[in-house]
């Protein structure tokens, strides 16, 4: 139960950054957003109907789609994140104004603000409906990032603001999409510290004993097959710090200094010598 109310209390907080962002730095400028919101915020300018009703009503026949989908557990957390979103899209117009008239600045702090706020919502299990529906089923299936979706999406919404209120709005308002969406993948991903090292060399096994007694590092050993020799190898696998891939590196360079490496960004490492398992995000 404890669980629960921290997640609902989390999405609240991303609904409010979001639409704080919203009102103080997109609207307050005269731009635009994507999905869902940038056609509410049309709508705004175009009929003066206000955020928060536009995008309750456009959202409610996505309920369903989320409850066909995912569950109940998922519509509930949709309907409540639209509604936190609708609430505060009103309840935070004019709640503090930031008083940035620099559309340049106003696009990316309203990109970070909205990056933020539905970053939050998406760690703590949330949606804000709409396009971010949309996100998370090709996730779930495809596997693409919520952020690089939510842009592909919120593009096609821009090229009709282009047409609608003007190109120079239309080139704001894609920044401000462009730093939400990277935003996004940082809050929900975390921020990558820690690189993951592929190490192939006939003397993997002499390499990790160095990484043991050199960085205190545990190492797994992989059983891989050249594609070309046919013939068999150990793939040595490690994560480290940022910091350490070059003292891997050097330590590769004096035992084997032909070897191949790969090194990945990861994210959410957890474990001995990282973060706790028990700190995991729920």
């Amino acid at each position: 139960m404890q669980r629960q109310l921290l997640e609902y209390f989390g999405i609240m907080v991303g609904a409010f950054v979001f639409t704080f962002g919203l009102n103080n730095f997109i609207i307050q400028n005269g731009l635009a957003e994507g999905g869902f919101v940038g056609i509410s915020i049309l709508g705004l300018y175009l009929f003066k109907i206000p955020v928060g009703l536009t995008f309750l009503v456009l959202n409610i026949p996505l309920f369903l789609i989320g409850w066909k989908r995912f569950g109940r557990e998922f519509l509930l957390k949709t309907i409540f994140g639209v509604v936190s979103v609708s609430v505060f899209a009103e309840l935070t117009i004019g709640w503090f104004s930031m008083g940035v008239e620099d559309k340049l600045l106003a696009s990316l702090y309203g990109g970070v603000a909205s990056g933020v706020g539905l970053g939050i919502i998406f760690r703590y299990g949330g949606t804000t409906g709409g396009a971010d529906i949309i996100a998370r089923l090709v996730n779930h299936y495809w596997g693409w990032s919520m952020g690089r979706t939510l842009f592909m999406i919120d593009v096609i919404v821009i090229t009709i603001v282009a047409f609608i209120v003007g190109k120079d709005v239309a080139m704001y308002s894609l920044v401000a999409l462009f730093v939400a969406a990277r935003v996004i993948d940082m809050v929900v991903e975390g921020v990558s510290t820690s690189r993951a090292m592929f190490i192939i060399s006939d003397q993997s096994t002499l390499i990790a004993d160095a990484i043991h007694d050199q960085l205190e590092r545990g190492t797994t050993l992989l059983n891989g097959v050249g594609g070309y020799t046919g013939r068999d190898k150990q793939v040595l696998y490690v994560v480290v710090s940022r910091e350490e891939i070059t003292r891997v590196n050097e330590i590769c360079r004096q035992i084997d200094p032909l070897a191949f490496i790969v090194v990945n960004d990861v994210h959410d490492v957890l474990g001995e010598g990282f973060n706790p398992l028990k700190q995991a995000k729920q």
